[in-house]
């Protein structure tokens, strides 16, 4: 039986159209699983949206939309969004599904059984965009306007509640982070999500009166559920709860959920305390990324620059905008999106480094060996130190994704194919065919085995072109797994005539 990895994206809310932050949660999770697959795992790949709470029946309203209808041509647009970025994703979830609801009722109802959630009232001060309660102390005021940390506005709100015995669970969490060091990712969230704890956890308010657009709570309807409780059930909905025999089952709990940082006290918090409380096992690590800023400014509706990545893909193709949103900063750290950085990376890296390297080498081996691979080659010492780099290639990259360092992955990658440059450059592959055509063979082997590796370890992030490169490779399509490397492809083995793989692009196209 295949081992199995579970990852995930937030469900996306859908009080308004997708932007380029929820394109690179996607992207992040999609590398993952791709490279998962790559190992020979059986991986479960979810995505979806968020389609309930205050703020969303409100957007609908605005709308002039009811909810349901509003929230079916909202969502229509992030599951296109999936197609545009090449996602391989293996579901993706609504939580206005039947499925849905019927796993947020089974969860209700277990932990009312196990006594974790009790009837009372709740006071305090409500952020509507944030759907999240806060304490004053976390409060600004500005102009006789009180702010949450978000900067969304919050107002003071009495009603009946129903209340998650959370304070209950404040010791667990603190020894499970302890005993589960690497939950939550980077380092910077752990230690805010600590200190938020040690500061004291209060029983947190899971029903709702005062609208109606969610799941109506087991056994008094006219209380819906948070939407915060809602929406986390997702992950284990997919998954097949409550049927715990169900067949994706298997996959949880999950690997990595990614999230926006902005989330991460609703995942590294209130997500394992409702599953530890109803018997089910935690995750195995909340990711949480930063926020981009936009050619150095906020992104924000109200100053215009909200950029719309189906745009992006169209203007300067996918797989360069799949390379550039994991490329440019750490994952964890915020970022600042360009277009100019966009363009010099597709143009120094992809263009002239990777896709020069591939295009002089294809070509030398059409003109020089009748468009036949040569046969595998001795290691001298003089390639010795290049071949080494690219077979230790796969692991270097394998040891970076599993702690989701995407940026250092790229770093490595883009490192050997520098060293392949300088090696076709020493070597000059072209001199060699009327002074030493023999050793003019072993150059050839050698750059197109690490042509290879590249293209291999790059299919995550990039796998429509380095498709493409594989095809021209001569690589199988059977063959292109992780595992494949260590199969080295026949000499004679015809390849077809190169072409370009990236276009550059002029600076002025910006």
């Amino acid at each position: 039986m295949k081992q199995t990895r579970y990852v995930t994206t937030p469900i996306y809310y859908v009080n308004d159209k997708p932007h380029v932050g929820h394109a690179y949660t996607s992207v992040a999770a999609d590398v993952l699983a791709r490279w998962w697959r790559l190992q020979g795992y059986e991986v479960f790949f979810l995505t979806g949206t968020d389609e309930h709470g205050q703020k969303v029946e409100k957007a609908a309203r605005d709308a002039g939309m009811n909810p349901q209808a509003f929230t079916d041509q909202v969502s229509q647009h992030f599951r296109d969004l999936a197609g545009t970025l090449g996602l391989s994703n293996d579901d993706f979830i609504r939580t206005t599904e039947a499925r849905h609801k019927a796993a947020c009722c089974a969860l209700w109802e277990e932990l009312a059984r196990r006594d974790e959630i009790y009837l009372g009232h709740y006071e305090g001060w409500y952020a509507v965009r944030d759907e999240a309660f806060y304490g004053p102390d976390e409060l600004t005021e500005r102009d006789g306007v009180k702010y949450a940390p978000s900067g969304a506005p919050v107002e003071w709100v009495r009603e009946p509640s129903h209340f998650f015995r959370l304070s209950k669970w404040q010791d667990w969490l603190l020894v499970f982070y302890e005993e589960n060091r690497y939950f939550i990712q980077p380092e910077s969230r752990r230690n805010e999500v600590i200190a938020f704890i040690k500061s004291g956890l209060q029983d947190l308010s899971v029903s709702r009166t005062s609208f109606r657009w969610g799941v109506p709570v087991p056994g008094d309807p006219s209380h819906v559920m948070y939407v915060w409780l809602d929406a986390l059930t997702n992950y284990i909905t997919a998954a097949g709860y409550p049927d715990t025999k169900a067949e994706h089952w298997k996959f949880w709990p999950a690997d990595v959920h990614f999230v926006g940082k902005d989330i991460v006290r609703f995942h590294a918090i209130y997500w394992p305390a409702f599953l530890k409380a109803a018997g089910l096992e935690p995750p195995k690590r909340v990711f949480a990324h930063g926020w981009w800023t936009i050619e150095g400014q906020k992104m924000s509706k109200s100053l215009g620059n909200v950029i719309d990545p189906v745009a992006l893909v169209a203007e300067y193709g996918l797989d360069p905008l799949r390379y550039f949103l994991l490329r440019e900063v750490p994952f964890g750290s915020d970022g600042d999106f360009s277009r100019k950085a966009l363009i010099g990376r597709n143009n120094s890296e992809l263009a002239d480094a990777l896709g020069n390297l591939a295009n002089r080498t294809l070509s030398l081996i059409q003109r020089s060996c009748e468009g036949r691979l040569p046969d595998a080659a001795l290691v001298r010492d003089t390639d010795k130190l290049f071949v080494d780099e690219v077979q230790t290639l796969p692991t270097e990259v394998r040891i970076r994704l599993e702690s989701q360092e995407f940026q250092m992955a790229l770093d490595a990658i883009m490192s050997a194919v520098r060293s392949a440059n300088g090696y076709i450059t020493v070597h000059a592959p072209w001199a060699l065919k009327k002074t030493q055509p023999d050793r003019m063979l072993e150059v050839l082997r050698h750059l197109h085995d690490a042509l290879r590796v590249f293209a291999t370890v790059l299919q995550s992030f990039m796998p429509g072109t380095m498709a493409a490169l594989l095809d021209q490779l001569g690589v199988p399509a059977g063959a292109r797994d992780l595992a494949a490397l260590a199969t080295p492809l026949p000499g004679g083995t015809a390849l077809p005539p190169p072409s370009p793989l990236f276009r550059k692009i002029e600076i002025e196209a910006a």
